[in-house]
């Protein structure tokens, strides 16, 4: 099958990685208003399995979260094959550079503080870092 027939005819996909329920809706709202298919897991474990499962063309992924933490997820995708491509950007609470820092070192492609943006800004940032793809 050719990848771009493909990405043509199927919504991009975005796994939503966010523990908070009322954040999580307001953002899965959006975005399928924006026009992306869109899956929503509460935790880490759950990321990981619907990574593989889901085939996400991009995942959104906060750090805080129960069981396994943004930061052990995103360093599981990046060494995991199937998965090391993936495009990955954090949106979190976590405003230290300390932080900002451990996860471009994990290979995130862009960090996000919760506080300092609004949505309309991560769905510019999606749909950039979507079309590099």
């Amino acid at each position: 099958m050719d990848q771009n027939t493909t990405n043509s005819e199927r919504l991009k996909r975005i796994l939503l990685v966010e523990d908070d329920d009322a954040l999580a809706n307001v953002y899965v709202t959006r975005l399928q208003a924006e026009g992306f298919d869109v899956r929503r897991v509460a935790n880490g474990e759950d990321a990981l399995a619907s990574a593989l499962s889901y085939k996400p063309d991009l995942v959104l992924l906060d750090v805080m979260m129960p069981k396994v933490s943004g930061f052990d997820v995103l360093d599981i995708l990046r060494n995991t094959p199937e998965t090391a491509n993936l495009k990955i950007i954090m949106l979190t609470a976590l405003s230290q550079d300390s932080d900002k820092q451990r996860a471009e070192a994990l290979g995130v492609d862009e960090y996000l503080v919760k506080s300092q943006v609004v949505i309309a800004d991560v769905i510019d940032r999606i749909r950039a870092h979507l079309s590099q793809a």
